[in-house]
């Protein structure tokens, strides 16, 4: 709780990743851990790693293996799938993973879905990508089912099947850990998630179109939790996402990204629909410095301290509140500058909405207005120390 008694606000990130293809894999994923490492050091509360098998860009095909290896690292963050796309997997071999993670974490495991964000993923496995939407709720009805259902489950459909089905051991978190539903700008994300109860991830939370859609997603989503029987939800629960890169000035900020962006902004801003949309609606021109388009793309924010917390500001106002921001974690700045703008943010901006610094500033604006009593008491104090001296030396002579 912070100062006022509101639940603080909690931040974390959204690693894809995405690394530049001409890089060292190897070396890419190893820093992807010493991030992790540092981001565990200075207290963020969560890492979503994400599930992609093409591009050369976002080369985790496994979080649950990533994560693995994270918690080894770790001691106090949550990791997070982010996300597995359920129509890839059988149900009975996701819900087997979570369980076996959820004991490896220690029940920091939380578990993001999706039915899968690249069309080029679903293209390898001939699967539909206009059908992977539909796959999710089915696999995701399963696994709930697994995970609650007393004795077997039994499941049919068209792409999976489960027969006389149990896991052989319960999660270490019971009944199971968090699990978070993506909501992106279509409605059936917050419709899912408001059917079985559980919090969102709203991935394209900083988009034009994913910002549009921020209120009514909530608004589906209560009205689906109270059809479905479930309490009013609380918006401390849900995770927004946007990309941040902070540093001491806007000046340096800029500065420091320029050594990617150029590269970065072509793989994050692909879209090319997206991409017209913001040319139309600023006014720039093909060609524009990538740091303008990316401005104008309203995806997230290059720049101080004040203007990191600006721009969190604008995003609860813009979605009427919610508990969790997750920084999308974009190789646009180096590594020793990456590391010290999640630095400069646990130290500078989180404690804006955390009220960690609340009670020190208080203490210090009280006792620097009291400074000039604080001195004539000191001086009080040694003229009567100076008193008791010179009379207890009187006494002995």
């Amino acid at each position: 709780m912070n100062e006022m008694g509101r639940p603080a606000m909690k931040f974390g990130v959204f690693l894809g990743p995405e690394h530049d293809p001409g890089n060292n894999p190897t070396w890419d994923l190893e820093r992807d851990l010493q991030l992790i490492e540092h981001l565990d050091r200075i207290g963020f509360d969560e890492a979503f790693i994400g599930e992609h098998h093409s591009s050369g860009w976002e080369i985790i095909s496994s979080p649950e293996l990533f994560i693995a290896a994270a918690a080894q690292r770790t001691r106090n963050i949550k990791l997070a799938t982010g996300v597995i796309s359920l129509p890839y997997h059988h149900p009975l071999m996701v819900a087997e993973r979570i369980t076996l993670l959820d004991h490896l974490t220690r029940g920091r495991l939380v578990v993001g879905v999706g039915p899968g964000a690249l069309p080029s993923d679903a293209a390898m496995m001939g699967l539909d990508y206009t059908s992977l939407r539909e796959r999710m709720e089915e696999s995701l009805e399963a696994i709930l089912a697994l995970f609650t259902q007393d004795g077997v489950v039994d499941r049919k459909t068209d792409w999976f099947e489960l027969r006389q089905a149990q896991l052989q051991m319960l999660p270490y978190t019971r009944p199971h850990p968090e699990i978070a539903v993506t909501a992106v700008v279509s409605p059936a994300g917050a419709n899912l998630a408001g059917k079985y109860g559980l919090p969102m991830l709203a991935l394209a939370a900083a988009s034009p179109a994913g910002s549009k859609v921020l209120a009514s997603h909530w608004d589906m989503y209560r009205e689906q939790l109270a059809k479905c029987g479930f309490p009013e939800p609380s918006r401390a629960d849900w995770r927004l996402v946007s990309c941040v890169h902070v540093a001491p000035t806007r000046a340096e900020a800029e500065r420091q990204v320029a050594y990617g962006i150029d590269k970065a902004a072509k793989y994050a801003l692909r879209d090319a629909s997206f991409l017209k949309a913001v040319y139309d609606t600023s006014g720039l021109a093909p060609g524009a410095p990538w740091l303008d388009v990316f401005r104008a793309s309203q995806l997230g924010v290059v720049g101080s301290p004040e203007d990191v917390i600006e721009h969190i500001e604008y995003m609860q106002e813009l979605s009427g509140g919610y508990g969790t921001h997750l920084i999308r974690v974009l190789d646009w700045a180096n590594p020793r500058d990456t590391q010290d703008s999640y630095e400069l943010f646990a130290r500078e901006v989180a404690p804006h909405f955390q009220g960690s610094a609340a009670r020190r500033v208080e203490n210090w604006n009280t006792f620097s207005s009291s400074e000039a009593d604080f001195q004539k008491a000191l001086k009080a104090a040694n003229t009567r120390a100076q008193q008791r001296y010179e009379h207890s030396r009187d006494a002995s002579a």
